[in-house]
């Protein structure tokens, strides 16, 4: 856990949040400025400020978010039949804005291309 940061606290179970999704590695919770109708963020307990600080003993803890905790997440929030968007921002040009590694889900609405 890194101090002072949000999602590391809310992980921790020190800020609440609107939880959707908890396990021993990852939770996931409602996005507070949502960009579509459903907006959910999934973060790894373990700290990692973005996709660029993950290390080869990290690979289990992606693999199961993308592999379990995502689908798991769209289909708990019925957004597998219409599809949905994952999203990962990375550093300031990328748009991350919580320097913890996190993964939007966003849903409910036809996604327009280019993103921004």
């Amino acid at each position: 856990m890194a101090e002072n940061c949000i999602f590391c606290r809310i992980a921790g179970k020190e800020i609440p949040a609107d939880l959707v999704y908890e396990d021993d590695q990852a939770v996931a919770f409602k996005d507070l400025e949502p960009q579509a109708p459903m907006h959910v963020l999934v973060i790894p307990k373990k700290h990692a400020a973005s996709l660029l600080e993950l290390q080869p003993e990290d690979n289990a803890i992606a693999a199961h978010i993308l592999c379990e905790v995502i689908p798991a997440l769209a289909r708990k929030l019925g957004l597998a039949a219409g599809g949905f968007r994952v999203v990962v921002n990375t550093g300031e040009d990328g748009g991350q804005s919580v320097r913890h590694l996190h993964f939007h889900i966003l849903g409910g609405r036809s996604m327009q291309w280019p993103p921004g």
